[in-house]
């Protein structure tokens, strides 16, 4: 059971525990410690983990926090400033990932929109990126676009030129997108 006790070390022990273990392809309890958030309270403590120094660690509590905030993407408001500069730093392609999805969540400011969308579009175009990492990029500036239809000619211009490399997974997304059958839930293809 997840608690929202008032120190954040103790109320998070339970939550540590039950994304520690195995390795990186294993999610550990990332499924059952996200569908436990309830409360702002909680999911700060959840956010807590990501500035513990465990590679595995951080990468299981973000992909809770992804699926967290699929149903609840206000519990992110708090933490904008610290996802953006996450996402200026971050170099691990599993903690990219998840990433890119969180940053079409963030309500930003016209500057931070921008540098949003600038970063996701370097994402997008870099073909040394993780296929996952390209494919939720584009999700995330597909998001963007359709809330913001000033980007929508620079997101076609850059799904036509990662359409042009033929790779599978990237094409998938893209007709997913150009159909309207896509939401952020179905993440890698």
């Amino acid at each position: 059971m997840l608690t929202d006790g008032t120190e954040r070390g103790k109320a998070s022990r339970p939550m540590r525990e039950r994304l520690l273990g195995g390795d990186l392809r294993s999610i550990a309890q990332a499924d059952e410690v996200a569908a436990g958030i309830k409360t702002q309270r909680q999911f700060d403590v959840l956010f807590s983990l990501l500035h513990e120094g465990k590679r595995l660690l951080r990468m299981r509590s973000i992909d809770a926090i992804e699926k967290v905030t699929r149903r609840s993407p206000r519990f992110l408001a708090p933490h904008k400033d610290e996802i953006l500069a996450f996402s200026r730093r971050a170099a691990n392609p599993e903690f990219k990932w998840h990433l890119a999805l969180l940053l079409s969540r963030l309500a930003l400011t016209g500057r931070e929109l921008d540098e949003v969308i600038d970063l996701l579009t370097r994402w997008a175009l870099d073909k040394s990126e993780s296929r996952i990492v390209r494919v939720n990029a584009i999700q995330s500036l597909h998001d963007l676009s359709e809330r913001n239809p000033i980007y929508k000619v620079d997101f076609l211009a850059v799904i036509d030129e990662v359409g042009k490399e033929q790779v599978p997974s990237l094409n998938a997304r893209i007709r997913k997108l150009r159909v309207g059958r896509v939401d952020d839930h179905d993440e890698r293809g």
